[in-house]
């Protein structure tokens, strides 16, 4: 790896580039549950997986998925909230040399149709709720050979697992599953008696998931990220990460496993470093989260802003211990320093802001553990990780220092491309170099910070506007609890910019008039950039990572245009 400024910064324990272990993560595993093999590896709902059992349990999976023709090269979708079943199956699946397709539990029948159709799905692992109440009548539609249904009694202790099935039900999280052909049980396969699969040396050029986007600026692409991008990315974060110690930590694993971020840094990582993972089914829930954190006395905490935001605003929090956190993780959008401040007074953690993508297995850049974190940006990249700024329209030419570019990536966690789609691989890959289409800046020292995306950038009366920077100014506000914000179309300037509030939750308080809100722009930001128009609402639409989605904000506001226009 050449020289580069932000090694000079890196912590004295980090190397600038990694011997790497030629291993799989199935290897990985494999060897936790050796060194291991009492330790509890899984935490859920009352429920404790040591790593001999869970170890046995990907290895009669497998044996399971094998005897159903899934080999080398079938693709099977995962379509699961977090639950041991999701762990067991993702490691099975590609302890057999398959492809992993993650899906999001959340989506309707024509994102999960596209997303199967594309990769050519063979076997779906899935909840029977999900089974009954929305594949089950899709099924004609698709060429799918076998459905895997799971519970999530199946995964309770006794007797919970008796009782859970009623009130699960009562929540629409439960469902009888009729007996049809090509329809099993998760359970009755986990049991029977399958020929064991072949040794689980795999070929680490091989890919091993087909990782879709999230589809927020189109259509979803499978980005093929291979065994040795899933296995360099763990390797990258482990030796940032030093005060990790094996074999001791317990990760609070509340990201979704089917969102990339989930996968690498709340699963992968962790059962690699022998870890504890406490699973928790939905990131949104704040009370389970705080109960989770202090009943276990997690560790690690990788999250997302709204999740911290979430967490510093519950109530009684102040009451509440949560000591035993010692670092964070946040990644997926921009940390507001307010909310970064307040998680850290409540906890004495250190959160570390990063940055990834879908096509990078997903993390390249992080603040240090102990040397200088610089609020606001998203720190260095990893190790063997090297990033260049280039210009938006001519990406072979690099802008001039201090200026702002299309941020580029290069590194052993760059995906091979995009899974049938020639023409978008090779225009996002130049010469191994990724496009990610963010725009940012990189100071003396080797620290990066992104503007926006391209995509979202507001052209206004010919000036360049970035949404997260007025996002990050209306969320300082104290009667805000988080804003977005976004281009509209203005026959005068191009466009215009507005911004959706959300007004601080449990205040006595009113929530803050426009002209306050106009106000607080003005003083922090050029004339230009100030909102001119503003708009409550009670939430803002948010991703299954819980990201703001722009583009339905969009879509509303044209939708209303437009109808107000006739």
């Amino acid at each position: 790896m050449q020289e580069r400024i932000w090694h000079r910064n890196y912590d004295q324990a980090v190397p600038p580039g990694i011997d790497y272990e030629e291993l799989s993560i199935v290897e990985f595993l494999q060897r936790s549950s050796a060194r291991f093999p009492e330790r509890t590896a899984i935490v859920f709902k009352g429920s404790q997986i040591s790593y001999r059992e869970l170890q046995d349990d990907v290895e009669r999976f497998a044996a399971a998925l094998a005897n159903l023709g899934v080999g080398r090269d079938s693709r099977v979708a995962i379509q699961m909230p977090n639950m041991p079943q999701t762990v067991i199956a993702f490691y099975a699946v590609l302890r057999l040399g398959a492809q992993a397709v993650m899906t999001n539990p959340l989506y309707t029948p024509r994102e999960f149709e596209h997303q199967w159709h594309d990769a050519g799905v063979d076997v779906v692992v899935l909840t029977d709720f999900l089974w009954m109440n929305k594949v089950r009548a899709e099924r004609h539609k698709l060429d799918v050979k076998h459905f895997i249904v799971a519970t999530i009694a199946d995964a309770l202790p006794i007797p919970a697992r008796w009782i859970a099935p009623f009130l699960l039900r009562r929540k629409g999280l439960a469902a009888k599953v009729p007996s049809e052909a090509g329809v099993h049980s998760f359970a009755k396969l986990l049991k029977g008696r399958h020929k064991a699969p072949g040794a689980a040396k795999l070929d680490l050029d091989h890919v091993a998931i087909l990782q879709y986007t999230g589809g927020t600026t189109g259509v979803s692409k499978g980005a093929m990220l291979s065994h040795r991008n899933l296995s360099a990315n763990v390797q990258q974060v482990a030796t940032w990460f030093t005060c990790f110690e094996e074999g001791a930590e317990q990760m609070l694993t509340s990201l979704p496993l089917f969102h990339v971020f989930g996968l690498t840094v709340a699963m992968n990582w962790p059962l690699m470093a022998g870890a504890t993972l406490v699973l928790m089914p939905d990131p949104r829930n704040v009370g389970d989260m705080v109960d989770a954190i202090e009943r276990h006395a997690v560790t690690i905490l990788p999250a997302v802003p709204a999740m911290f935001n979430g967490i510093n605003n519950f109530k009684g929090i102040a009451e509440r211990d949560l000591s035993s956190i010692k670092a964070c993780f946040s990644g997926s959008a921009p940390l507001p320093q307010d909310t970064l401040t307040r998680f850290e007074e409540l906890t004495g953690a250190r959160i570390l802001e990063g940055f990834g993508l879908t096509e990078t297995s997903p993390v390249t850049h992080v603040n240090p553990l102990e040397g200088e974190r610089k609020l606001g940006s998203i720190g260095m990249p990893l190790p063997d990780t090297d990033a260049r700024l280039v210009e938006r329209d001519d990406p072979t030419r690099e802008v001039a220092p201090g200026e702002q570019g299309e941020l580029l990536i290069r590194g052993p966690q760059v995906m091979l491309g995009y899974w049938n789609q020639a023409e978008a691989s090779s225009d996002s890959l130049l010469d191994g170099w990724l496009r990610t289409g963010d725009l940012a800046s990189v100071d003396e020292d080797g620290y990066f910070r992104i503007v926006g995306r391209v995509k979202d950038m507001i052209i206004a009366g010919g000036y360049n506007i970035y949404p997260d920077e007025i996002d990050d100014v209306l969320a300082s506000h104290p009667g805000l609890l988080e804003a977005a914000t976004i281009g509209i179309p203005d026959p005068r300037r191009g466009e215009t910019v507005k911004s959706f509030v959300v007004a601080m939750p449990n205040s006595s308080a009113k929530p803050p008039a426009i002209e306050e809100l106009q106000a607080w722009c003005r003083e922090r930001l050029a004339a230009y950039k100030v909102p001119r128009e503003f708009e409550y609402l009670d939430e803002l639409p948010k991703s299954s990572v819980l990201k703001v989605l722009r583009r339905e904000l969009r879509d509303m506001e044209l939708a209303r245009r437009s109808t107000e226009s006739k």
